[in-house]
């Protein structure tokens, strides 16, 4: 598979969401009669969808309405909704801050501690709307927060970080022990991030109740220009998906596969699905919804980094509110709106029932999916042109 790049050194070629293209094949389905269910932590959730863990992204209205329409919103224990105790008002500085103002300002907001009260309080404020509690730090924070967030009732917890191995080695800070973490721990956890196949098979035997696939393709990620690392979506959510069919079937245990990052727009979803993931984890096309905290803006969970920032703060605009983004009617001509009826068109136009049928359709390397026939569009920068 690999390609000779010099003297001695090969390289293996890697595919992202625009170099491949779904077939259909003998069969279609009436799309109103796909499952698009999935299972993650031990239950079951209509829409197969995740609200990342970015403080643009989840709030605690927020993740309330997702819960409500069927999806799954994390919030973010290390962000803005823990620290402050009224986090609109900061919200509302991010906003108004110029280009050139707001990675300062972002890294400046960050400093401040974290809040333990802050942490049980954000969590009782979703689960008395009786919507499941998922929230999600970063390793070093895992022991400290996990037990106040358990405590409190959190249904979920997320560990997550750039890069995440079980082989984490460190002197200046005590190293989480994440078999210990999650054997004893009271509630399931899910792991990430990752790309490859050797690292999401040790996270899977590690204990991880799901594993976050991918590392760097965010839509305000700067990870792959700032630090030169990151396998494409596809690629890595088809080598780590192989790793959760091999501990299936040497371990008897399903470990879900979540695609993290890098889809805009429906038919990235339906590719992700394609590629092997059991669900989903998108940032951007949730930031544009009005129940969103960012005000049209979106950050990348590394932008306070207080050093070396590896996220940006982008514009992305409201374009409608959360019930029309994930199951619309779509208002706009972009793919960015009514994500679940695309999901449920395209398993439909390739006949595949459920997920799992899904994660078998035919993929093809096609670079040429996006741009073939589309010349008004990109000219008049509409549909796919935009």
């Amino acid at each position: 598979m690999a390609e000779w790049i010099g003297i001695g050194r090969r390289a293996r070629r890697c595919y992202g969401f625009d170099e491949i293209a779904l077939v259909p094949g003998m069969r279609t389905v009436n799309p109103n009669e796909v499952d698009i269910s999935t299972n993650l932590a031990g239950e079951k959730f209509s829409v197969p969808i995740m609200a990342a863990a970015m403080d643009g992204v989840v709030g605690v209205e927020f993740a309330i309405e997702m819960g409500k329409l069927g999806g799954i919103a994390v919030l973010n224990l290390d962000g803005i909704q823990t620290r402050y105790d009224n986090p609109d008002e900061v919200l509302d500085e991010i906003a108004n801050a110029t280009p050139e103002e707001a990675t300062k300002l972002v890294q400046s907001l960050y400093l401040k501690p974290v809040k333990e009260k802050l942490i049980a309080k954000r969590v009782a404020e979703i689960k008395k709307a009786k919507v499941a509690p998922i929230v999600s730090c970063i390793p070093q924070n895992a022991k400290k927060f996990g037990n106040i967030a358990f405590e409190a009732g959190c249904h979920t917890f997320v560990i997550q970080s750039t890069v995440a191995t079980v082989r984490h080695e460190a002197t200046e800070y005590k190293i989480l022990d994440l078999e210990k973490f999650c054997k004893e721990a009271e509630v399931p956890i899910m792991v990430g991030n990752c790309v490859t196949y050797d690292v999401a098979l040790e996270l899977m035997e590690a204990g991880a109740s799901a594993v976050l696939v991918g590392v760097g393709p965010g839509a305000a990620c700067t990870t792959r220009g700032v630090l030169g690392i990151g396998v494409p979506q596809i690629t890595s959510t088809v080598d780590c998906g192989a790793a959760r069919d091999y501990f299936f079937k040497r371990r008897g245990k399903y470990v879900p596969i979540i695609t993290d990052g890098g889809m805009r727009i429906g038919g990235e979803i339906c590719k992700a699905f394609a590629a092997g993931a059991d669900a989903v984890m998108v940032g951007s096309a949730f930031a544009k919804a009005e129940e969103a905290p960012g005000r049209g803006y979106h950050w990348g969970m590394a932008t306070s980094h207080a050093n070396l920032p590896r996220g940006t703060r982008v514009r992305v605009g409201t374009t409608g509110t959360l019930k029309d983004i994930l199951h619309g009617p779509a208002k706009v001509d972009d793919g960015s709106q009514n994500l679940v009826g695309a999901l449920k068109t395209s398993m439909g136009s390739l006949g595949a029932r459920n997920i799992k049928e899904m994660q078998d359709v035919e993929m093809i390397i096609a670079p040429s999916i996006q741009t073939e026939g589309k010349v008004f569009q990109v000219g008049q920068r509409v549909g796919m042109g935009k």
